[in-house]
């Protein structure tokens, strides 16, 4: 995982680098965050050419999956009481 973290602006560029970062690297399995859902959905455009650059920057078979992630959603939970329900009619990730 360092050696991904410390050359990540290197294999996806300085401005993707900018919005998303290596959350976990586990198992061959990488877990990329984005800054918002809009980032999110341009990363998995993005995905076939982020796993390439992968491979050729380290190898192939290093990475087997990538996940992409948008960013994690507020709790809406406050106070003691709460009232069971569908919450807030929005989008997250």
């Amino acid at each position: 995982m360092a050696s991904i973290a410390a050359r990540w602006s290197e294999i996806i560029g300085a401005v993707n680098a900018e919005h998303c970062v290596v959350e976990t690297f586990d198992d061959s399995i990488l877990v990329i965050r984005t800054s918002s859902t809009a980032w999110a959905n341009q990363m998995k455009i993005l995905l076939p050419v982020v796993e390439r650059r992968i491979s050729e920057e380290l190898g192939d078979g290093v990475v087997e999956k990538i996940v992409i992630r948008g960013p994690a959603a507020p709790s809406w939970k406050r106070g003691q009481w709460s009232v069971k329900g569908r919450g807030p009619r929005d989008t997250y990730g």
